[in-house]
């Protein structure tokens, strides 16, 4: 069954259990408590039976060009037909690999999936103590190698590196020049790397240290990279906060910061639409995806409010990656919610599509050339750590 089949029959058990509690005894004017509910309810099945019938927006002249990029994201949807498909590619890969949790995959610019991982170690309630310090540091690093480079049309191990390097491993950004920015939660620091590097061209963060100061992170999730040297990281399980970098790893701008109105819980995980100059959050505890401005072209449109995307199926966003005017999403276990994967419009605020069906998806990443789509999950076997490959039809 499909992600929107799942959603079509929860909202009618939905409708249906309402109907019972309206007429029970139980539930003293069960009508007027639940009226609201059903009625967005009900509006969410209208909305998405009527996203089939979206109008196609003629193109845009000069002037109306000038005025969307002035105002960043319009409210104008993306014609469907532009909209690109993810298909999945089966029995990708052609075989079975040995991962740990898969917590984060990338595309190098030559168009291979890389992916991050834990290989034995897991992340439980003895992992940390309640001031956020690692508790198994004398264990050391992860022997294995934690990053593996993929081929792209089998999926077959090419070549790996990172053992004795990485403690629990968590965020990979590859960037344009084949860069590899990681994050690591227990060690509460960033990194960039050359690859197959054994030391870091650059650090952020205390070793092991978490902290709310400009100087600390706390459990950093991911990174994103503008092609100007400019970098975002997310920071993270406890700061909640975006954080803005020079391409020398000076702090330019935190995000939110005042008169920005934005609360964030958890920002999982990051992508930049650079030509729309937005950034745009797996806002995972808030069950949503916000875009703020990044401030890449200019200083101006900062504090504005963000773009946000916010659903009653969405759930909680642990990933998203982005290729043109469009950001995927994947969201993960949240109540009754089918766990799939969503195709969003920041401009117009909305849910243009659905796709896959995942267990625990925990991260995602477009190539290059935006020809394929790679979401990876994490579970407590080889079985359930892996690898989705999609082709973007």
């Amino acid at each position: 069954m499909s992600c929107m089949q799942h959603l079509v029959a929860l909202l009618a058990l939905c409708l249906s259990l309402g109907a019972v509690a309206a007429s029970s005894n139980h539930l003293p004017g069960g009508v007027n408590l639940n009226e609201r509910f059903f009625n967005q309810v009900r509006a969410l099945i209208k909305r998405r039976m009527q996203e089939k019938n979206v109008q196609v927006q003629p193109p845009l002249v000069d002037d109306e060009v000038a005025l969307q990029n002035q105002r960043s994201y319009d409210n104008v949807p993306i014609p469907a037909a532009s909209v690109p498909t993810p298909v999945l590619v089966e029995n990708w890969p052609t075989e079975q690999h040995s991962f740990g949790q898969v917590t984060a995959v990338s595309v190098d610019p030559q168009g291979n999936p890389v992916i991050f991982h834990r290989a034995e170690r897991y992340w439980d309630v003895n992992t940390f103590n309640e001031s956020n310090i690692y508790y198994l540091i004398e264990y050391g690093p992860i022997k294995e190698k934690t990053i593996y480079l993929l081929d792209s049309k089998t999926g077959a191990i090419k070549s790996g590196w990172g053992s004795n390097m990485f403690y629990m491993p968590h965020g990979m950004t590859i960037d344009i020049h084949g860069n590899y920015w990681i994050t690591d939660v227990a060690m509460h620091q960033a990194f960039k790397f050359k690859p197959f590097g054994s030391k870091p061209l650059l650090t952020i963060g205390k070793r092991f240290r978490p902290g709310s100061s400009v100087k600390h992170l706390c459990k950093p999730t991911s990174i994103a990279v503008a092609t100007t040297g400019e970098f975002f990281i997310a920071d993270g399980y406890c700061n909640s906060r975006i954080l803005k970098f020079n391409a020398a790893g000076k702090l330019l701008r935190t995000i939110p910061q005042p008169p920005e109105f934005l609360s964030l819980q958890v920002p999982h995980a990051i992508t930049l639409l650079e030509h729309l100059d937005l950034l745009c959050i797996a806002d995972r505890e808030n069950m949503r995806v916000v875009c703020p401005k990044a401030g890449l072209k200019s200083s101006h449109g900062e504090g504005e409010p963000a773009a946000t995307i916010q659903e009653p199926d969405l759930g909680r966003v642990f990933g998203v990656a982005s290729y043109g005017d469009i950001v995927f999403a994947v969201n993960g276990p949240t109540s009754m919610l089918p766990v799939c994967g969503f195709t969003i419009d920041p401009r117009s605020e909305a849910i243009i599509g659905h796709w896959g069906d995942f267990k625990n998806p925990h991260s995602m990443a477009v190539s290059v050339n935006g020809s394929a789509l790679y979401v990876t999950e994490i579970g407590n076997n080889h079985q359930t750590n892996r690898v989705w490959k999609y082709v973007l039809a």
